[in-house]
């Protein structure tokens, strides 16, 4: 694993507006990085990347088994009680998951290890399945990788027939905060992956889910919804005054309601209770836990923190690095603290696709801190060797 810097491409951001990556830009910072790139083999993408992946993924599902058949652990996890049939049902129908996305630490010298499962609405899927991908054949094409150069990148046809797994016999509806460019975005190219699956597709609001008199959800067009992409998390969802509607409004969710189990970093415990010593998995305990006052090296997480808000880095005892925001009231987990692939000033973290129940993709991002947030930049990959 290297972190190179290679030539930038001639009118990059030309290129990402017109196939509307126009966040290539956030907060007045780069997000996309075109003149540097991560470079693996292919054997450590098999056997430190991809597989891990799997196996992490599989020990979720078995978890998330035992979760959906129980009050007490998905009280554990913070579950409003209210919602524990809803969840248990959509696992024991089997109801379809599209997407997740695993946040591994590797610095090329030691296994992978599992920091976090985005597994319930995941961003940055349109950065690691086509524009990455366009960058790869472009540098190819243009002499600065060699021709035999690869990419972990099975997403978009995954993607695709994922949703070819759906019937196309209703509108396939894509919900999302559209005010955010970056959700718009995801929605809208998940949305073109579902069309060349077959489907139908509208695009709507969040807010502007409605629910009719029988207690079906509806669009801005008075249309049932009757199946349902949404970029908005199953713990916020749970605790809308809608809320109560979920059980009995025949929606099918994507991602569907069991998510909301994986998605917490109450899992993290949980797995290191069931696996003890699993390579790929670090020690994590809740935080209201003694044994978490054991780890002087940790990180302190809520279970439902996004973009790296209210987490603590602490070493020897000690807080050394903090970032403020909206969840710091709720439950915490404290995981071991393992070192992060640094070069150039930046700290990175493999995203690891999970499409279906397969491993297809890798995405990388860096922060110039330890706690990846919201101005992380995307960083292209490539395989060579």
């Amino acid at each position: 694993m290297e972190r190179l810097p290679i030539e930038p491409r001639e009118g990059w951001q030309a290129k990402a507006e017109a196939v509307g990556f126009g966040f290539h830009e956030m907060y007045g910072e780069p997000y996309w990085l075109d003149d540097v790139h991560f470079r693996f083999t292919m054997a450590e993408i098999e056997n430190e990347i991809e597989a891990p992946t799997q196996d992490l993924h599989d020990l979720c599902l078995d978890l998330a088994a035992e979760v959906a058949e129980s009050d007490a652990l998905m009280a554990r996890l913070a579950i409003p009680p209210e919602q524990f049939a809803t969840v248990r049902e959509s696992f024991r129908s089997g109801q379809r998951s599209l997407y997740g996305r695993f946040d591994l630490a590797y610095d090329g010298r030691g296994p992978a290890k599992l920091l976090e499962y985005n597994a319930d609405t995941p961003t940055g899927v349109f950065e690691a399945a086509y524009f990455q991908f366009n960058w790869l054949t472009d540098q190819v094409a243009l002499g600065r990788l060699p021709e035999a150069a690869d990419q972990f990148n099975l997403l978009q046809e995954s993607l695709i027939a994922a949703f070819a797994a759906f019937p196309a016999d209703r509108i396939f509806h894509f919900a999302a905060v559209t005010a955010s460019d970056e959700d718009r975005g995801t929605a809208a190219y998940l949305m073109d992956c579902a069309v060349q699956a077959g489907h139908r597709t509208a695009l709507i609001d969040m807010a502007a889910i409605g629910v009719d008199a029988v207690g079906r959800f509806t669009d801005p067009q008075d249309r049932v919804i009757d199946r349902c992409f949404k970029l908005y998390p199953w713990e916020d969802m749970m605790r809308e005054p809608f809320a109560r509607h979920l059980p009995g409004s025949g929606t099918e969710w994507v991602e569907p309601a069991w998510k909301a189990i994986l998605s917490n970093k109450g899992i993290l415990p949980l797995l290191w209770e069931r696996h003890s010593g699993h390579p790929n998995l670090l020690p994590a305990f809740f935080g209201d836990d003694p044994r978490a006052a054991s780890l002087a090296d940790g990180v302190r997480k809520p279970f439902f923190s996004r973009e790296g808000e209210n987490i603590a880095i602490v070493e020897n005892g000690r807080e050394i690095e903090a970032t403020g925001g909206d969840y710091g009231a709720g439950p915490t987990i404290v995981q071991a603290l393992t070192p992060l692939f640094e070069a150039g000033g930046q700290f990175a973290v493999l995203g690891t696709w999970v499409v279906g129940n397969a491993a297809v993709g890798l995405g990388m991002r860096e922060d110039r801190s330890r706690i990846t947030r919201n101005l992380s930049r995307f960083v292209p990959h490539a395989i060579v060797g």
